[in-house]
């Protein structure tokens, strides 16, 4: 098979940079699900965050993005507070992909490409390092759930933002999705970037520290 970093675009590396996280404290109404939790990465990193259903995994990445404000603690950018509007370093993928059902695959990169302006990076070299490039003009709504869920990872790709915050990223993906993902994820991080995870699944991320949040 080929490796996935021979196929994809040479991007410029990101800026280092580092994400702390101090005493943050979260919950859901009146439930505390997660309590002074403490967690300090820089460029190149990677965490699982394990745990148990309604233990606090997506809560915590609905902090990151800044969709949930949190009880207590600090997310910090550097020394700087990450702030909520700060989309240009965020990449999401959460339980929904994020595809329009009419809209190609070739429409919906593009558009996530041209964020980026003329930096943009280019699109197939992509979707043929995740075995998608055959489906490039066909509607997502026609895909396998496999398959949406690697244009998905294709669409975080190519919106080149350094910290990618991925709920259950392999959940509908067999196990050479698994494998081209673990290889997206190693090409995200030798570029500079950091990825947080939350999964139930066993995934070979090579160097990958593991956060488990307990009830």
């Amino acid at each position: 098979m080929t490796q996935i970093v021979e196929v994809l675009p040479d991007l410029a590396p990101f800026e280092s940079f580092a994400l702390k996280v101090a005493d943050l404290t979260l919950s859901r109404g009146d439930l505390r699900l997660v309590e002074g939790l403490n967690l300090s990465l820089s460029s190149g990193d990677a965490v699982f965050l394990m745990g148990a259903n309604g233990t606090g995994k997506t809560t915590f990445l609905h902090a990151l993005a800044g969709l949930v404000r949190p009880d207590r603690g600090q997310i910090m950018l550097g020394d700087t507070p990450l702030d909520p509007e700060a989309s240009e370093w965020i990449g999401w993928l959460g339980h929904v992909d994020g595809l329009k059902p009419n809209e190609t695959v070739r429409e919906t990169l593009r558009f996530w490409a041209g964020l980026q302006g003329e930096r943009k990076p280019p699109i197939m070299p992509v979707l043929k390092a995740l075995d998608i490039g055959h489906l490039i003009d066909r509607p997502t709504g026609r895909l396998s759930r496999g398959q949406q869920r690697r244009v998905a990872f294709a669409r975080v790709a190519v919106a080149n933002r350094p910290l990618w915050l991925l709920d259950e990223p392999a959940g509908p993906l067999d196990q050479r999705g698994r494998d081209r993902l673990a290889e997206l994820v190693a090409w995200h991080r030798g570029r500079g970037g950091i990825v947080i995870a939350a999964t139930h699944q066993t995934l070979d991320w090579p160097g990958a520290e593991t956060l488990e949040l307990i009830r």
